[in-house]
């Protein structure tokens, strides 16, 4: 992920997490005054948000899921169980919500259930996830673990929808008092906590996953005050917490569903990358032959192909090292990403060999490049000194398929090689 230095440094130090607490101090302040507001929340958009919210919710942990799938740690698998039974519920409230009437929804009515359920549910989840990264970050069962945290968050709903249904309403709401709904505040604590948490790890993890983690805590510690604040049903103050709760849910999806953008994204480079030298892999080389064998046929215009192969690597790797003879590799692969243009690609063929496709270069353009190389790499001021053998093919004198050219510039490549092991290995006479 991009990010400006100066705004990230802000976010990760004291001020971000000062400035997310002194907006929830403002986000109270605007929920107590709403308070003599006699606005209500219209009741089919409060049950398409909380249905819409549920929604997001359940995509969050498949997404989550996903990322434990991948890299198997403990904290996405957490988040990925809670949000299943937090997104259930907030759907099938929706559902509830149409039993009542107009009338009905701007009286003094217990908490909705669903709301503080969810609530806590939640807050418990994202601090329980900081405590289980923190011991035990990875899984060793991820089958077994996802089974049982299942099992884990069913039962905690259902204790929760248990204790909540036999609290008598008094305990609930008190219209008028500082707090109305009192309940409320429990969420906001484990809201205050996970917000610290999160934006400590920001310190060691700042993904788009983790950035977005941080903000949903934010989100959901301002949602909770606000809540905290509501004297009726669907009242705006009521209407102010909800839409904080949807916004905390976008924004945590919107950060995951990046973060596995940027993940399959990296996923995909390792597949068509070769780990050591960074340039594209075997498998790579053969599908940009392969477009290029294409292209030239419609076209009717030539392409080459070069090979390289670094000369006595075997001698380089006895005499100073396995340490040295791996940087000689990366020497060369430097400078053919260095020489080569950016229609070029350059790859690592195997072994001490590389090779260099060449778009829309005939046999003149083809020798000359490989000989710039050549020349770089003997000169390129390192020790031990090396030398590196090429051949070339150009598309179709050579040949009209991925193998003939490849055969054929391993022919004039080891035709050099042959004429390069009559000379003195210069890395033999030098000493480091």
């Amino acid at each position: 992920m991009n990010k400006t230095p100066n705004a990230w440094n802000f976010v990760e130090g004291s001020g971000g997490l000062w400035l997310s607490f002194g907006i929830g101090g403002g986000v109270f302040a605007l929920s107590w005054w709403l308070r003599s507001s006699s606005t209500t929340f219209d009741l089919l958009l409060f049950r398409q948000l909380q249905f819409t919210s549920g929604i997001l919710a359940i995509t969050f942990a498949a997404a989550a899921l996903v990322r434990f799938r991948g890299t198997r740690e403990r904290l996405p698998l957490i988040l990925a169980s809670g949000f299943v039974i937090v997104g259930l519920t907030l759907a099938s409230s929706s559902f509830f919500s149409f039993r009542l009437s107009d009338a009905e929804s701007n009286l003094s009515l217990r908490d909705p259930m669903t709301w503080v359920l969810g609530r806590t549910l939640l807050g418990m989840l994202l601090v329980s996830a900081l405590v289980v990264e923190r011991r035990l970050p990875r899984a060793r069962h991820p089958g077994r673990e996802l089974i049982a945290a299942l099992i884990l968050v069913v039962l905690s709903a259902f204790l929760f929808s248990a204790a909540h249904v036999r609290l008598p309403a008094g305990l609930v709401i008190h219209p008028g008092a500082a707090f109305p709904r009192p309940g409320n505040l429990v969420p906001a604590g484990l809201f205050f906590l996970a917000t610290i948490g999160y934006h400590r790890r920001l310190r060691h993890a700042s993904s788009p996953f983790d950035l977005s983690l941080y903000f949903a805590a934010t989100l959901n510690f301002w949602c909770s005050l606000a809540a905290s604040q509501s004297e009726r049903q669907l009242d705006s103050t009521f209407a102010f917490a909800g839409i904080l709760q949807f916004s905390s849910y976008a924004l945590l999806l919107g950060g995951t569903l990046l973060d596995d953008v940027e993940l399959f994204e990296s996923v995909r480079r390792l597949a068509v990358t070769d780990s050591l030298t960074g340039l594209v892999n075997y498998r790579r080389l053969v599908e940009v032959l392969d477009g290029e064998i294409e292209r030239a046929k419609r076209t009717g215009r030539n392409f080459a192909l070069v090979l390289f192969d670094l000369d006595g690597l075997k001698k380089i790797n006895d005499q100073f090292g396995h340490p040295t003879g791996t940087r000689a590799l990366c020497r060369v692969a430097a400078v053919l990403r260095a020489h080569s243009r950016a229609i070029d690609t350059s790859a690592r063929h195997g072994g001490d060999e590389f090779a260099l496709v060449l778009p829309e270069t005939a046999a003149p353009g083809a020798e000359e490049v490989a000989l710039r190389i050549c020349d770089r790499v003997a000169q390129d001021g390192e020790t031990p000194p090396i030398s590196i053998s090429t051949g070339f093919a150009v598309y179709p004198q050579d040949g009209e398929t991925i193998e003939k050219l490849l055969s054929a510039a391993d022919q004039a490549l080891y035709r050099m090689k042959r004429r390069n092991a009559e000379k003195a290995p210069v890395a033999k006479t030098r000493t480091v």
